[in-house]
C-alpha cells in the first residue's frame, strides 16, 4: 500500500547533526526537570549519556536516531518511557492488536507466542488465539528479542502456526482511520457469564479514558447480568491499565469507602507522607454518565491547579454476594491500573490472586515536546498504595502460582482458570467437611 500525500507531507525529514544534538539536550532538560525518579540520574545515567551521544548524533535516519535516543532511554530501566517523532505510524503489538506474547522455545526456534488476546481486538478478529506461534509480519521472519512493530491504519500480513501446527498468513487490520486521527480497533472491553452455577466470571480487557465512565458502568452491567452469583473470578489477563475506571472493580471488593493510592511527583515526596496524606483530596464516586464530567472538573479544579494529590477512594457500593469469595486472575501482562487492583485487594484482603506474577509497571506520565516534532514520554510520578508500597519495578507475586501453559492452551486447556474453578470448589468442599 502506497503511502498519500497527506501522509507524505507529514514523514519527518532527516536532521543535521546540530538538530539532533539539540533534541537530544532538550530530552536531558526535561528528565532533570521531571523525571519522577532524579536519583536515577547520578554517575551511571551520566556516563551512559557519554557512551550513546556519538551514535545519536551520527544517526543519518531519522529511524536511527529514534532507535538511537531509545537505546540510551532504556538506561533507565524504567517504565512508560519513550522517544517517538509526531508523525509516528507504528505501534507495538499490545497497542495494536489487543495481545500480548510470551517468548519460548519452539519447533521454529525461539519464537514469540501469543499468550493474551482480547476479544474483539484486530489480532481476536484476525483469528489469532492464545498460543498461537507467530513467525513473520510483512514477510519478515520475527523472533525474540526483536518485537514486532505494525503500521498504523494499514492491514498487515502475519504468519502464524495454529493449535492444528499448520502454517497460515493471515491479514490484521491495526487500525481504523477516523477523520485525520488514526484510532485503534478497540477490544470487547468487559465480558460477563456464569461459568458453573455458583461462579460469575468477569474478564475486563482494559481501562480506557482518564475517568473510565464507560466501562465503570460496563463493569457493573456485568455484574448485574451475573446474578446472584456468590463465587466471582475477575480475569485481570493481559490488561495493560488505562483509568480511573479501575476504581469500580475495587469498589465491588468492598462495601465499604476503603482509601486506595495516590500519586506523587518527586516534590511530594517528603518525610511527614504518612502523616499529609489524610489530608489529601479524595476521589470516591464515578460518575454514572459523561454529562456529569463537567461538575468533577469544577470539584476537583483547584486541587488540579495546585497540584495537590488526590487520593483514590473506593465509591461504597454496598454489599455483594461474592465479596469474600473472589479471585483475581493475573499474568505477566497485568499492568498498570489492573496493578492497582490487584495491590488494593492484596492490602486489604479481599481476594485470592491466582496466575503470574504482574509486571510492576506503575507511574503516572506524560509527554513534552523535545523539538523537531520529536516527543520525549517520561515518568513523572510513582504510585502509593495508602499503606505505602510502591510498586513500580516490584511484580505483585501470585497467592497461587500458575504459569501460561501454552502447549496446553493449544490444546484448548486454559490451566490459569481451571485453577481459580478449582479454588472455590475446595472451598465449597472444605465447609462441607466442617
Amino acid at each position: 500500500m502506497t503511502m498519500s500525500s497527506a501522509e507524505e507531507a507529514v514523514m519527518p525529514v532527516p536532521l543535521e547533526s546540530r538538530e539532533r544534538r539539540a533534541v537530544l539536550e532538550n530530552v536531558l532538560a526535561a528528565l532533570q526537570k521531571r523525571f519522577y525518579s532524579p536519583e536515577k540520574l547520578n554517575g551511571d545515567w551520566l556516563a551512559a549519556v557519554e557512551r550513546h551521544k556519538v551514535s545519536i548524533e551520527a544517526a543519518s535516519t531519522t529511524d536511527e536516531f529514534e532507535r538511537a535516543m531509545s537505546d540510551l532511554l532504556a538506561e533507565l530501566r524504567t517504565s512508560h518511557i519513550g522517544f517517538f517523532h509526531n508523525s509516528a505510524r507504528r505501534a507495538s503489538s499490545r497497542a495494536a492488536l489487543s495481545a500480548a506474547y510470551l517468548a519460548d522455545d519452539t519447533r521454529y526456534g525461539k519464537r514469540w507466542i501469543f499468550q493474551d488476546v482480547h476479544s474483539g481486538g484486530a489480532a481476536s478478529a484476525a483469528g489469532i488465539e492464545p498460543g498461537d506461534i507467530l513467525l513473520t509480519v510483512n514477510g519478515q521472519e520475527i523472533s525474540p528479542p526483536e518485537h514486532p512493530v505494525f503500521s498504523m491504519g494499514r492491514q498487515t500480513g502475519v504468519e502464524i502456526v495454529g493449535s492444528d501446527d499448520q502454517r497460515r498468513l493471515l491479514t490484521v487490520d491495526v487500525a481504523r482511520p477516523k477523520g485525520k486521527k488514526l484510532h485503534f480497533i478497540e477490544p470487547t472491553l468487559v465480558e460477563a457469564r456464569q461459568l458453573t452455577e455458583r461462579i460469575g466470571y468477569v474478564k475486563i480487557a482494559m481501562f480506557p479514558g482518564i475517568v473510565g465512565v464507560e466501562v465503570a458502568n460496563e463493569i457493573s452491567n456485568g455484574v448485574v447480568k451475573l446474578g446472584a452469583a456468590e463465587n466471582l473470578i475477575i480475569d485481570l489477563r493481559g490488561n495493560t491499565g488505562g483509568g480511573i475506571g479501575a476504581l469500580r472493580v475495587m469498589s465491588l471488593l468492598t462495601p465499604d469507602r476503603i482509601p486506595v493510592g495516590f500519586a506523587l511527583d518527586r516534590r511530594r515526596v517528603t518525610a511527614n507522607l504518612e502523616s499529609e496524606k489524610e489530608s489529601f483530596w479524595r476521589f470516591s464516586q464515578i460518575p454514572p454518565s459523561t454529562k456529569s464530567l463537567w461538575r468533577l472538573a469544577l470539584q476537583f479544579a483547584p486541587a488540579l491547579m495546585m497540584k495537590k494529590p488526590i487520593v483514590l477512594q473506593t465509591e461504597g457500593l454496598g454489599v455483594q454476594p461474592f465479596q469474600g469469595k473472589i479471585v483475581l486472575l493475573v499474568d505477566r501482562h497485568t499492568a498498570s491500573a489492573a496493578e492497582m487492583i490487584v495491590a488494593f485487594a492484596r492490602e486489604n484482603k479481599l481476594a485470592t490472586v491466582i496466575g503470574e506474577k504482574t509486571a510492576g509497571r506503575l507511574l503516572s506520565a506524560t509527554s513534552v515536546k523535545v523539538g523537531k516534532g520529536f516527543r520525549l514520554a517520561l515518568p513523572t510520578g510513582a504510585y502509593y498504595t495508602w499503606k505505602g508500597s510502591i510498586l513500580e519495578g516490584t511484580p505483585i507475586e501470585p497467592d497461587e502460582a500458575v504459569e501460561f501453559d501454552w502447549h496446553q492452551r493449544r490444546l484448548g486447556r486454559d490451566k490459569q482458570l481451571e485453577r481459580a474453578i478449582d479454588h472455590f470448589e475446595f472451598a465449597r468442599a472444605r465447609k462441607s467437611a466442617d
